[in-house]
């Protein structure tokens, strides 16, 4: 890395009161209702990436999520909004690497251009050999992912080793080749919010499309504070270079309410420009259920039993 780049991430400090504070005024903002929260949240479903992450994946539920993505809310609904002939997809489906193949043969079989996205690198703790998880980017690559889901080396992160993170990142950058690359924090373990800003400039000054908050697997998953550190070091690096990066946030994210605000959040604090799929994710399996469960309330009055709308 440059010297003006070490220069940079070596003083950088967070004050954590401002943010924390700056975090519960998001929290406390009043959401919209009827028709504007219905707008708000199929916002919020074009920009879901769904996921699932388990041990029990089977072709067979991977081709349910991928039909669930072409068609994220009943067409009853979405005629009733006046948004049945409008496209609304998810942004993505988000698979282990063994399913890419899977995923990307549901798509193409119903037609979708829908794009996979696939976690690597060891996912989701990072703890293989280098060569491994470069392997694991290029095999699933090789799959038909479009977009690799990678994870840092922590160690090197909460040692302070920012170098030797940089070049790790670039490795996995290479190896994504035109893939888009989002790189995972996994911010749960870096320790405080000034290693969560220097890990976040170094996952974009290391050519990252997107930084995310985690994995989903750790303790601490997405939370406001940390995404506005993480969002803050977003629009550092755009008023430095010019280049936009997007964001993700994922784990623990479920009720409607939650997806509506941080949308909220990224509209204050990046602009309208980051409110769209190619700057902002949504990492969630639970989440699109709930957003459905209030589309059918606010069309209907009533609010749905889980078995009348399709599963995820």
């Amino acid at each position: 890395m440059p010297i003006t780049i070490v220069g940079w991430i070596s003083k950088v400090r967070v004050n954590t009161h401002a943010v924390l504070k700056r975090a519960q005024h998001i929290q406390g903002q009043k959401i919209p209702k009827k028709q504007w929260q219905a707008a708000w949240l199929l916002k919020a479903v074009t920009c879901i990436d769904l996921t699932t992450l388990a041990g029990d994946d089977t072709p067979s539920n991977v081709h349910r999520l991928c039909l669930k993505a072409i068609q994220p809310v009943r067409h009853d609904l979405l005629r009733a909004v006046d948004m049945h002939n409008k496209g609304v997809t998810t942004a993505a489906v988000c698979v282990y690497p063994s399913r890419v193949a899977d995923a990307v043969k549901s798509l193409k079989a119903a037609n979708s251009s829908l794009p996979v996205a696939s976690v690597a690198t060891g996912f989701p703790a990072g703890q293989t050999p280098l060569e491994t998880r470069l392997q694991e980017v290029r095999l699933a690559v090789a799959d038909g992912a479009a977009e690799i889901d990678i994870v840092i080396n922590r160690t090197l992160a909460i040692t302070g080793e920012w170098e030797a993170l940089y070049d790790e990142i670039r490795e996995f950058r290479e190896a994504c080749g035109d893939a888009h690359m989002k790189t995972i924090l996994a911010i749960g373990e870096l320790g405080t919010f000034t290693n969560v800003y220097k890990a976040s400039l170094v996952a974009m000054m290391a050519g990252s499309d997107f930084i995310k908050t985690s994995t989903g697997k750790e303790s601490v998953n997405a939370t406001y504070p940390v995404a506005i550190v993480m969002v803050r070091a977003i629009r550092d690096y755009f008023l430095c270079t010019g280049h936009k990066v997007g964001f993700k946030p994922a784990g623990g994210i479920r009720t409607a309410q939650e997806s509506l605000v941080w949308l909220s959040l990224i509209k204050e604090e990046l602009g309208n420009d980051w409110l769209c799929p190619l700057l902002f994710r949504l990492g969630a399996s639970s989440l699109l259920a709930d957003i459905e469960r209030q589309i059918y309330h606010h069309v209907t009055g009533q609010y749905a039993a889980y078995h009348e709308l399709p599963m995820a």
